[in-house]
């Protein structure tokens, strides 16, 4: 393992000082800009060029074999596509990924955080492609990540799930699989919309219980904000438009706010966690008032997989809530 002073060193280095150090991995290069799709590298293996979320050519392995993926959304997009990355990001406030996703990425090593990477872990694991959005820390040293293998930058910040899964799709090598995964989810979306009768429409609000208040989730076009209208249910007032950040608290004086026909409930981590949550919850004044509570339409969620910058597992699931709990 490399020792940490002399990783700062390297860090500090020409790139090619450290690409240099894992060219016998056959890693691939950095970004390049001869528009060519495919090419072979210095050491004759396959690859690609791929276009980022800024527009920057990469070349990339045409068939990765050693992937890190440093945000949940390419973590959740890979694991979707049958790509099991040898590393990951924690979950946010878990110390393993994302608990929705731990029994498919329980052998990736967690390599960063939501707000920065280990540049020192990340470099042993020798990959040949990073993948990462701008809902990571890990953008601001994509310098220093290039060094180290192809780095893609798959999605900007608030972008669309699709969009952003099908820009990780594009990076595996993956767009055809994607494509057939999104029209299977249309359809599962399509089914479980006609199954909804008496709570068509209904309206449909998502919290997270912390620090013994709530906060709203899920707004704008995320992977929740989106399937709930593509269901064709609505939110309360102050669950419409973009979310301002991660999460919006609200004051125990405004539970009213966060009231509607049915309430998905959730906290960090899995639905243990939501569960001790709401019993917390049904202890604050006023909680026992509202009309979800009152009518037995509160649904402890498993908060990771709704709280999280999301992909298409984590909408699935998401979908898989809804129709549970709405279907006539």
């Amino acid at each position: 393992m490399l020792h940490r002073s002399v990783f700062r060193q390297a860090a500090a280095l020409p790139v090619a000082v450290l690409v240099g150090a894992l060219a016998l991995t056959g890693c691939g290069g950095d970004s390049a800009d001869d528009g060519a799709s495919t090419s072979k590298d210095k050491a004759g293996s396959a690859s690609r060029t791929v276009t980022d979320a800024h527009g920057k050519q990469v070349k990339v392995p045409s068939a990765p074999k050693k992937v890190v993926a440093l945000s949940e959304p390419t973590l959740d997009a890979a694991l979707a596509l049958g790509v099991e990355p040898i590393g990951a990001t924690s979950g946010r406030g878990q110390k393993g990924v994302s608990t929705y996703l731990a029994d498919k990425a329980g052998k990736a090593e967690i390599v960063a955080t939501v707000a920065e990477p280990d540049l020192e872990k990340l470099a042993t694991l020798q990959p040949d492609l990073i993948l990462l959005d701008e809902t990571v820390g890990s953008k601001r040293v994509m310098d220093k990540l290039a060094s180290i293998a192809p780095t893609v930058l798959t999605a900007k910040r608030n972008e669309d799930w699709k969009t952003a899964f099908a820009a990780t799709a594009d990076a595996l090598n993956k767009k055809s699989e994607a494509e057939t995964w999104l029209k299977d989810f249309d359809a599962s979306l399509a089914g479980a919309k006609s199954s909804f009768k008496t709570n068509a429409g209904a309206v449909t609000s998502v919290v997270r219980w912390q620090d013994g208040a709530p906060s709203v989730v899920g707004k704008g076009k995320g992977h929740v904000g989106s399937t709930l209208a593509s269901l064709g249910l609505k939110r309360p007032a102050d669950q419409q438009g973009e979310s301002a950040g991660r999460s919006e608290p609200v004051s125990l004086e405004k539970l009213d706010t966060i009231d509607g026909d049915w309430l998905f409930f959730g906290a960090l981590g899995d639905k243990a966690a939501g569960e001790k949550g709401y019993e917390e919850a049904k202890k604050v004044p006023n909680f026992s008032e509202l009309k979800a509570q009152k009518s037995s339409h509160v649904v402890v969620i498993e908060g990771s997989a709704w709280n999280s910058s999301g992909g298409p597992i984590a909408a699935q699931r998401v979908l898989d809530d809804v129709k549970t709990a709405l279907a006539g």
